[in-house]
């Protein structure tokens, strides 16, 4: 496609545009476009699951958010780009207007990509004009909303392209071997072939009387307010996360197979999906093979590779299986408060987990952000006192409060000035198409 080229941000570029408005929204859409450039148009109409949404729909929805929350009403004098755009991108936003079901959005043929390019320069074209004209303090508030949703988009965006290039016979790579050298050439110049996995330990924390969400200055969504006070036991969590070669050991061990371990929800899950391993295993005579965004590797190769691409109830059935449980939010983020979010993030430029060792930073001490999200036995639920934004962007987040479980800690395709400690992420149990994996507690 055509787009304006950009380098992924580095973790120090990216905490700079924080400190603009303006600088953050042009860091979010050049990055956004930059994600977009290894597709083709075809490869952008593609929705290829119910959870997924095509990659031009995504460029077109992130663009619409500014444009109907922000430029609408606070520039004078807008020209609006297409009338039935207000409808026909948005998600989920009953009080704004009326929307098409979302596993209709790969039937959009028209408007065309280079119409919706036209969109995205138009939007920020007349946000130019806004910044000019110096907003007023709700409209920065919009402005930062909107650019953290459009860093959401960035992560689906990813996972999108990974379950439509999967579900394609042809198994593309997105993209050829992560920016910070080939990892699997290193492993095997190094003879270890990423089987090697540091011995699994556990960090012991006190518990108490804790404090829990978001702690003042900066963005936060409103599901991450108000902060309250929470009592934690005696715990300990893992020092990182399951591997690859672990979670086969469940396999090998009948762990599909042994209700004992599951949930009831989980196991009718196992049951009606046919699952028998994480969602982009497959294996061929004999051998396990794992599909990425840099293509199809052998299992052999990612064995300390973070395991990813698992349900809640999976997770939930290798902790059971391994006399271990799941940690709640508030122990998660207990255990984080005073650590630096550090990890590999998107910024990396790897677009898929890596084993701990692989990265320098993850030599001196444990690190809790980054490679998987991590599920935790907390469902989603409002917090003590919890409010949601006014207006129709109070659909935000409060209408999703059931039947939810929440995850933490980012994933290799989440920006890394996107998260912070009191981030809350969500899915239903049996979602995944997300980069979610496991960390275990006690």
């Amino acid at each position: 496609m055509t787009a304006t080229t950009s380098p992924v941000l580095s973790p120090h570029q990216s905490s700079a545009v924080i400190s603009a408005p303006g600088e953050r929204f042009r860091a979010a859409r050049r990055q956004t476009m930059y994600l977009c450039q290894p597709l083709t148009p075809e490869d952008m109409m593609v929705q290829s699951c119910a959870e997924a949404s095509p990659a031009k729909w995504h460029l077109a929805h992130t663009t619409w958010f500014f444009e109907s929350f922000v430029l609408r009403e606070f520039l004078p004098g807008y020209r609006v780009f297409n009338a039935d755009f207000a409808w026909l991108f948005n998600s989920y936003y009953e009080s704004f207007s009326a929307f098409p079901e979302k596993r209709l959005r790969a039937s959009f043929s028209r408007p065309g990509l280079d119409e919706i390019l036209r969109y995205r320069e138009h939007v920020d074209e007349a946000m130019e004009r806004l910044f000019e004209r110096e907003p007023e303090a709700e409209a920065l508030r919009r402005i930062e909303l909107g650019a953290n949703h459009e860093e959401q988009h960035q992560e689906l965006l990813l996972t999108d392209i990974l379950n439509a290039f999967y579900t394609n016979p042809l198994k593309q790579r997105y993209r050829e071997q992560g920016t910070k050298g080939t990892r699997e050439q290193e492993n095997r110049e190094q003879g270890n072939a990423g089987t090697k996995t540091q011995p699994l330990g556990f960090a012991e924390f006190e518990g108490g009387l804790r404090e829990a969400g978001h702690a003042g200055g900066g963005f936060c969504f409103d599901n991450e307010l108000p902060r309250h006070r929470v009592w934690l036991e005696p715990y300990a969590l893992a020092d990182r996360l399951v591997t690859c070669g672990e979670y086969a050991e469940f396999m090998a061990d009948g762990g599909y197979r042994r209700p004992e371990f599951w949930l009831s929800a989980g196991w009718d899950a196992v049951k009606q999906n046919g699952w028998r391993a994480p969602l982009y295993w497959s294996d061929s005579e004999g051998e396990w093979n794992v599909f990425t965004l840099r293509g199809e590797l052998p299992l052999k190769e990612l064995a300390a590779t973070p395991v990813s691409q698992v349900s809640f109830y999976e997770a939930d059935a290798y902790a059971r299986w391994a006399g271990r449980r799941l940690p709640t939010e508030f122990e998660w983020e207990a255990a984080v408060e005073s650590q630096p979010v550090e990890g590999n993030f998107l910024d990396s430029g790897e677009f898929a987990p890596v084993p701990s060792t692989n990265l320098a930073q993850d030599q001196n001490g444990t690190k809790y952000y980054g490679d998987c999200w991590v599920w935790t036995s907390s469902a989603y639920l409002g917090y003590p006192g919890f409010h949601p934004l006014d207006g129709t962007l109070g659909e935000y987040n409060g209408k999703f409060m059931s039947g939810q479980m929440v995850l933490r800690g980012g994933s290799c395709v989440t920006p890394v000035r996107h998260i912070r400690v009191s981030y809350r992420n969500f899915f239903a149990p049996e979602t995944r198409w997300q980069f979610s994996g496991i960390r275990l507690a006690k």
